[in-house]
């Protein structure tokens, strides 16, 4: 690949934290920088900027060094601004004063140096952001870096090409070219980019089309090898867990930009239980093959800015596939996370509901032992499960046969009233033990 001479010259050697001398370690990053780039370019094309600064030093401040320091400097033939004009030297300060100075400085040699775009040559940039507009099609905020982007160019970017049909400036003022540190958006493209892609301009729209459909295919690949598949570790640990469940989404947004956002914050919500899969995100409305795809992957849309386009909502009333569409993206994240509560399987807790103390006890031919007691502290219900504690340590736990007040039977008894009850398969009671009911129930988990 060839590397242009004028972007390498912009390398600089900084130089910081310099109290007494230059370190080892910022000789070697000298070294490593002339090596790596001794073959395109000559020592002389290397400017440096030395930055010392203040330190402390067993509690007092040690001011700049600037002798020992630019004499190390001159070892690495990189001399001081007063006696050449390849190196500049500025004081940079813990306290955050200096970074203007050295700001101006880079400036200053690099206007020196002319170090300008080509605005003559094919136009190259970066994609800042990508949306898709209902009136206008898809729509590409781009920033020209070199050369010249002209109305009816043949623009490759990321995984999408298409002919520049409209250039737009940041007042909405339509042009016919684009010079270079010009951001401008650009319609033409036959999708979104991602934010981020470098794009290019090709001779004609043919080759356009095939690098860009080259493009789509490796993502395609790469996305298949680095797709996760089940190990047995994996299905040990799910069948540890017993109920191991999976949430599949299908997102679509307006702009590229939600839809990362939006993606990042879904899949942190996948716990140990649940796990959140994004199995397809993009930009534009929602089309028949996402409603398809849902209903094979058993899977939700959602839809950022975006509604159902042409038979899509049929097909989805059809197929009974879930559409939810959000125009806030905490509202999509609240809703994704009750629907995960929801797939949980519930907690189960104890709850004491009361005690009772045996105050007498009967022994009854054929029936068995029955506990006369008086309700201390809450609520004894015949349905609950039971605990007999004998100096505090439990010495059963059961359930009860039958729950009585004088003479009929009760559902509960509350505090304060005497009862009479017999514990299932259980016998040895005593007086002064304590009667504790309990119930378990199921409590909802959250995230």
């Amino acid at each position: 690949m060839q590397i242009d001479k004028k972007i390498l010259k912009r390398a600089f050697k900084y130089i910081y934290g310099c109290n007494e001398e230059i370190l080892d370690f910022q000789y070697e990053r000298y070294d490593k920088l002339i090596c790596k780039h001794k073959d395109y370019f000559g020592e002389n094309d290397l400017h440096f900027f030395s930055a010392p600064g203040r330190t402390e030093l067993g509690g007092n401040h040690t001011d700049h060094n600037n002798g020992r320091v630019l004499a190390a400097s001159v070892n690495m033939d990189a001399i001081a601004v007063c006696s050449t004009n390849d190196t500049y030297e500025v004081k940079i300060f813990s306290e955050g004063t200096g970074g203007n100075e050295l700001l101006e400085k880079v400036l200053l040699e690099a206007e020196l140096l002319e170090l300008k775009a080509n605005p003559s040559r094919k136009s190259r940039g970066t994609v800042v952001e990508a949306f898709l507009d209902k009136g206008r099609g898809y729509v590409s905020t781009v920033l020209v870096q070199n050369g010249t982007l002209k109305m009816g160019d043949y623009m490759l970017a990321g995984k999408h090409s298409g002919k520049v049909k409209a250039i737009v400036n940041e007042r909405g003022v339509s042009l016919t070219e684009a010079t270079p540190a010009t951001p401008v958006s650009v319609l033409g493209l036959d999708g979104a980019p991602q934010a981020g892609d470098t794009f290019m301009i090709l001779e004609d729209e043919k080759e356009a089309k095939q690098i860009a459909a080259k493009r789509t295919q490796l993502i395609r690949e790469q996305s298949v090898r680095t797709q996760r598949h089940i190990t047995l570790d994996e299905i040990g640990r799910r069948i540890a867990l017993g109920d191991f469940k999976e949430l599949n989404i299908i997102l679509k947004g307006d702009v590229d930009g939600s839809v990362e956002a939006l993606t990042d914050s879904l899949q942190k919500l996948s716990t140990s239980e649940i796990e959140i899969n994004i199995i397809h995100k993009g930009v534009g409305a929602i089309t028949e093959s996402d409603v398809l795809l849902a209903s094979a992957s058993d899977a939700i849309v959602i839809g950022f800015n975006v509604r159902p386009m042409g038979n899509a909502r049929t097909i989805a009333d059809k197929e009974e596939i879930d559409i939810r569409s959000y125009s806030i993206i905490y509202d999509a994240i609240n809703d994704i996370k009750d629907a995960m509560e929801g797939m949980l399987s519930p907690e189960m807790r104890e709850e004491i509901t009361g005690t009772a103390q045996i105050r007498e006890t009967f022994k009854i031919s054929k029936i068995g032992t029955i506990a006369g007691c008086m309700v201390t502290t809450g609520k004894i219900l015949r349905n609950s499960g039971i605990r007999i504690i004998r100096e505090g340590v439990v010495i059963h736990t059961g359930s009860l046969i039958s729950l009585k007040r004088f003479k009929d039977d009760a559902k509960e008894v509350a505090k304060g009233y005497d009862c009479g009850l017999q514990i299932k398969n259980y016998n040895d009671i005593k007086i002064d033990d304590v009667i504790e009911g309990f119930q378990e129930i199921a409590v909802k988990k959250s995230l």
